[in-house]
């Protein structure tokens, strides 16, 4: 019996270690679109698995329609519970339709991945959307810069894949208590892991550039709490921006950021008592918001800027209790 069991083993183990070393060489591919891992090459067969867009493969053999793979999965949802950080993905080997597989070499693969990427965002923004889209295009774009690093696409979609998860880690973060304090130091900050991979990677780029800019957001304060402080240091972080990235997309948004800093100081002084500084604050403010229009943006924040203009010389507060 104890042979029998020894031998049963070794099999296993040996088999495990030849999947293992296949699995090592063989070309790898991306779903771009949900797929079930059947046991056997047959659609009648027992389902193993489903994998989403987005999710890896190594391909271990092609036989007709059919794909032998391993494919990277995450855990099972019946698996034992155990805390974010320590759940591991799963190897799950069967077959699959190969239509839906995009590899390094598919004639214009990072277009075709790109393009279900952006399709899964546009679904994930959608009312009523498909469960889990959201996740479905950033794991998208992330192959497609991983895939193609020669493409076109691949910093835009690198960056595509930084702000999705950005903006997921923003919403969670934004639900804590930490998220209303004041000083930045005080509460979670935002993982920029990503962000800052794709700021170094495509430096010079306008991909870069808006990286950056997202960077920007864990210097800020939770809560101004009514205090000049807080506004004074933010407007001072994306003056910096602009000055160190004068030609981002995101320069307009920063200056005009700067700019309502500077004209909700004037409201803020004069609650501190320190009436005498707020004549300086409307002054920039004017001068900082008068600098977007020699930035080219687009004409929302021209607008913008012009309503902030107005307002500061007509003596409109924009922040505070005693907005009209």
């Amino acid at each position: 019996m104890q042979k029998h069991l020894r031998a049963a083993c070794i099999l296993a183990f040996v088999v495990c270690v030849s999947i293992g070393l296949m699995a090592a060489t063989a070309e790898r591919a991306v779903f771009v679109r949900a797929a079930v891992i059947y046991i056997s090459p047959d659609s009648t067969s027992a389902k193993l698995a489903t994998a989403d867009r987005g999710r890896e493969a190594a391909i271990l053999e092609k036989s007709n329609e059919w794909a032998h793979i391993i494919a990277t999965l995450p855990p099972a949802l019946n698996a034992p519970a155990q805390p974010l950080e320590e759940q591991q993905p799963r190897s799950v080997t069967g077959w699959v339709l190969s239509k839906g597989l995009i590899t390094a070499s598919t004639p214009k693969g990072d277009e075709i991945m790109f393009g279900e990427a952006v399709d899964s965002e546009s679904e994930a923004s959608r009312r009523g959307g498909r469960r889990g889209a959201a996740g479905d295009a950033r794991r998208l774009y992330a192959r497609t810069a991983e895939y193609f690093p020669n493409s076109p696409l691949a910093a835009e979609a690198a960056y595509r894949a930084a702000d999705i998860q950005w903006q997921l880690d923003k919403s969670d973060l934004e639900t804590r208590p930490s998220a209303r304090a004041r000083d930045p130091r005080d509460r979670m900050t935002i993982n920029d892991e990503l962000m800052r991979q794709v700021e170094k990677k495509y430096r010079g780029t306008k991909w870069s550039d808006l990286a950056a800019f997202h960077l920007v957001e864990n210097k800020l304060c939770g809560d101004w709490a009514a205090q000049s402080k807080c506004p004074e240091k933010e407007a001072e972080v994306y003056e910096k921006y602009v000055q160190d990235h004068p030609n981002s997309p995101a320069a307009p948004e920063a200056l005009y950021d700067a700019a309502y800093r500077y004209a909700a100081l004037i409201e803020i002084y004069k609650v501190e008592g320190n009436a005498n500084k707020a004549p300086g604050a409307a002054q920039r403010a004017i001068a900082t918001a008068q600098r977007i229009s020699g930035k080219n943006p687009n004409p929302d924040w021209n607008a913008r800027a012009q309503r902030l203009i107005y307002m500061v010389q007509n003596n409109i507060p924009v922040y505070g209790s005693n907005l009209e």
